[in-house]
C-alpha cells in the first residue's frame, strides 16, 4: 500500500506505475475542505497585462524562456502584482506568500524587485537548495514576507502558515497547480484562510482553465462556465472565487473555444499530435495533452474513427460502429459502476466470444444490460450469447472498447457496496446506472420483451419490489406541473419523498408504501440530480439503497420520509440538501 499527496513528482519518476497505474481511494480537494481538514481560500484572479497567445507552445505547455523573456523584460508587471497585493491582503508587510514563477531567471527576479520596492523578499531554487533550512525557518519566523520558488515548494514541504499564494506563470498541470495551491491550504493557528492571487493574462486556447476551476468547485451537474458565469454557487464551505471583470471574459473565452472545437479542429489535433510528444497515440494520452474531456470527444465521433479520418489509422469496416458509438454516448458515459465496467472489460479483452453456461445469474443479467446497452431492443438475435458474441466482430472498436472502459473505471473515485436482497441482482450501492440497465437488472426487462417504463417508480411483482427513480431538481422542459415533485435528503439517511397526485395514506397504494415491511415489500431507491449533465447527456441513477417507511404526512400527494439502511454518497447529499432549502 501507498500513500502520497504527490503523484506527480519533480524527478520525472511516475510511482503510479509501480500500482498498476491505478488509485484505490482519494479524497478530493473540495470534500478535504467540506471536512475542514483545509483551510478554506479566498481566490482572486486578477487580469494580467501579459499577453500569452503568442508564445510558443510545446508538448502540452508554454515554452519556459519566452515565458521567462515576456516576465522579466521590465518593471511593470511587478508593480501590477505589488498594487494588487495591496488591493486584496491586509498588509503587505505581514504576510507569509509563497510566489511560483517560470524559472530561476524569473524567481531571482521577482526577488530582487520585491526588495528594491521595500518588501522582504527571498528565493529558493535549485541554484540555492543549500540554504533550505535557513530560508525556511526565516520564512516561519516572518523574517521576511515573500518567498519566490520555481518548482521546489512543490512537493514534500510543510509550512503551514503560509497565508498567500501567487500563481505568477500559468501551471499547465493540474496536478502541479493542485500541490502549489495545497502549500498554503495547511491548518494553522491563527490562520483564517488562504489568500490566492492568480493573474490571468490572455492565454493560447490549448491552455485548460476548465480542469482548474473544476478542482476547485468539486463535482456538480453543472457546467465550470455556467458555475463560472454565475459566480461559483457550488463552492465549498467557507471559500469564495472572484474573478475581475477582463480576467473573467478570458477564462469564459478560453473555456467556450476548448468545448466548442468542431469535428475538424479535433481531427487536426489528432493528426499534430505526433508533433506535439514522444508518448504514443491513445485516447487518454491524447486527452491528457490536449486537456479535452472524454465527452467532448464523442459528440463529434468514435475515437476510432476520429483516428481514420486523421489519417493516423487506416479505415476500417463500419460492423457494430453506430451501435457502439452510440452505447458508449449514451450509455457508458451516464454509467458509473466498477464492477460492472470491470466485467464487460474482462469479456471485451476475450473479443466477446463468450459461452452463456460459463456465467452465474448475475452475470447473465449484465450480459443482457450489455445487450440493450449495444442493441437498445430485443430483436435481431437468436440468443443472448449470439448478441454478445456479434460485439465483438469489429476488432478495431473491440479495442476502443476496452481502452474507454479503462479510461471510465480510472474516473470512478468512489467504493461500490454490496447490498443483500432476498434475491441475487448484480447492482451495487452507490454506482450509477441507466434506467434501461435498472429494469434489467430487477426483472422488468428480459431477453424477449424491453419494459418501456418512463415512469417515476417501477413495480416487480415477482420480487414484490418497487423502484422509485428520483430527481432532484426538476425543470419545466422535462417535468409537467403535476410531476413536479418535493424530493430531497433531510440527513444523509433520511429522504423526503413526494408521490405521484393520486396516492395518499388511504389508497391502496399509499398503504402498500406505509406497511411496506409487513407485506415484505421492498423499496429500493435510484437518485439523479437532474435529468440530463453539463454535456446535454442523458444523467444516470444513483443506488442509494434500500429504504424503510417513517411517517408521512397530506395527501395526493403523500410525503414520505424514507430511512436509508446505508447513508448515500458524500457528493450526492450535498447536492440533495440544497433542495431542502430552497
Amino acid at each position: 500500500m501507498g500513500l502520497t499527496a504527490t503523484p506527480e513528482r519533480m524527478d520525472g519518476e511516475d510511482i503510479l506505475e509501480d500500482f498498476c497505474n491505478r488509485i484505490a481511494a482519494e479524497i478530493r480537494l473540495p470534500e478535504a475542505l467540506n471536512k475542514k481538514l483545509l483551510s478554506p481560500f479566498q481566490y482572486f484572479g486578477i487580469t494580467d497585462s501579459i499577453d500569452l497567445t503568442n508564445v510558443k507552445w510545446e508538448k502540452g505547455k508554454y515554452v519556459a524562456s519566452e515565458l521567462t523573456s515576456l516576465y522579466t523584460k521590465n518593471d511593470v508587471r511587478v508593480g501590477q502584482i505589488i498594487s494588487n497585493l495591496e488591493k486584496y491582503t491586509n498588509d503587505i508587510n505581514d504576510v507569509r506568500a509563497i510566489g511560483f514563477c517560470v524559472t530561476v531567471e524569473h524567481a531571482v527576479f521577482m526577488t530582487e524587485k520585491f526588495n528594491l520596492a521595500s518588501l522582504k523578499a527571498e528565493c529558493l531554487t535549485s541554484k540555492n537548495s543549500n540554504e533550505r533550512d535557513r530560508i525556511r525557518a526565516q520564512f516561519k519566523k516572518k523574517e521576511f514576507n515573500y518567498l519566490f520558488v520555481v518548482d521546489i515548494f512543490n512537493e514534500g514541504v510543510d509550512i503551514p502558515e503560509i497565508d498567500t499564494v501567487l500563481f505568477l506563470r500559468p501551471t499547465e498541470s493540474l496536478t502541479v497547480f493542485l500541490q502549489q495551491l495545497g502549500r498554503g491550504l495547511r491548518l494553522a493557528e491563527g490562520k483564517d484562510c488562504l489568500t490566492v492571487l492568480d493573474f490571468v493574462g490572455n492565454s493560447r486556447p490549448e491552455y485548460d482553465f476548465e480542469s482548474k476551476f473544476r478542482a476547485l468547485i468539486g463535482k456538480t451537474t453543472t457546467s465550470v462556465q455556467k458555475e463560472i458565469e454565475d459566480d461559483f454557487p457550488h463552492l465549498p464551505l467557507g471559500c469564495s472565487i472572484i474573478l475581475e471583470k477582463k480576467a473573467k471574459e478570458t477564462i469564459l473565452e478560453n473555456i467556450k473555444k476548448a468545448t466548442s472545437l468542431n469535428i475538424n479542429q479535433l481531427i487536426a489535433k489528432i493528426r499534430n499530435f505526433q508533433h506535439q510528444t514522444t508518448l504514443p497515440l491513445t485516447l487518454n494520452n491524447f486527452m491528457v495533452l490536449n486537456h479535452i474531456s472524454i465527452e467532448t470527444i464523442y459528440k463529434k465521433d468514435s475515437w476510432s474513427r476520429l483516428c481514420q479520418k486523421a489519417g493516423v489509422i487506416d479505415d476500417f469496416e463500419p460492423i457494430n460502429e453506430k451501435q457502439i458509438y452510440s452505447a458508449i454516448c449514451k450509455k457508458w458515459l451516464s454509467t458509473n459502476s466498477t464492477s460492472y465496467f470491470n466485467f464487460i472489460l474482462k469479456i471485451a479483452k476475450q473479443g466477446f466470444n463468450i459461452k452463456i453456461n460459463d456465467f452465474n445469474e448475475n452475470e447473465k443479467t449484465m450480459l443482457l444490460m450489455l445487450h440493450y446497452d449495444v442493441w437498445q431492443n430485443p430483436e435481431g438475435f437468436e440468443s443472448l450469447e449470439k448478441s454478445i458474441i456479434q460485439i465483438g466482430k469489429n476488432k478495431i472498436l473491440v479495442n476502443e472498447i476496452i481502452e474507454i472502459l479503462e479510461i471510465l473505471i480510472d474516473k470512478i473515485g468512489f467504493k461500490e457496496i454490496d447490498i443483500k436482497l432476498p434475491y441475487e441482482q448484480p447492482l451495487k450501492l452507490h454506482a450509477r446506472y441507466t434506467r434501461d440497465q435498472i429494469l434489467v437488472a430487477f426483472g422488468l426487462s428480459t431477453f424477449y420483451k424491453k419494459s418501456s417504463n418512463r415512469e417515476g417508480a417501477a413495480f416487480n411483482e415477482r420480487l414484490n419490489t418497487e423502484i422509485l427513480f428520483i430527481n432532484l431538481i426538476k425543470s419545466e422542459e422535462n417535468f409537467s406541473p403535476t410531476t413536479m415533485y418535493d424530493d430531497y435528503a433531510i440527513s444523509e439517511t433520511l429522504f423526503h419523498w413526494q408521490s405521484h397526485n393520486a396516492y395518499g395514506p388511504e389508497t391502496p397504494k399509499g398503504l402498500s408504501y406505509i406497511n411496506h415491511n409487513k407485506i415484505n415489500k421492498k423499496i429500493l431507491l435510484f437518485v439523479r440530480e437532474k435529468a440530463n449533465d453539463e454535456n446535454g447527456n442523458t444523467l444516470g441513477y444513483v443506488f442509494i439503497g434500500e429504504a424503510n417507511f417513517r411517517e408521512t404526512e397530506g395527501s395526493k400527494p403523500m410525503s414520505i420520509k424514507w430511512e436509508l439502511n446505508e447513508p448515500m454518497p458524500n457528493y450526492l447529499w450535498k447536492e440533495s440538501a440544497k433542495m431542502s432549502i430552497g
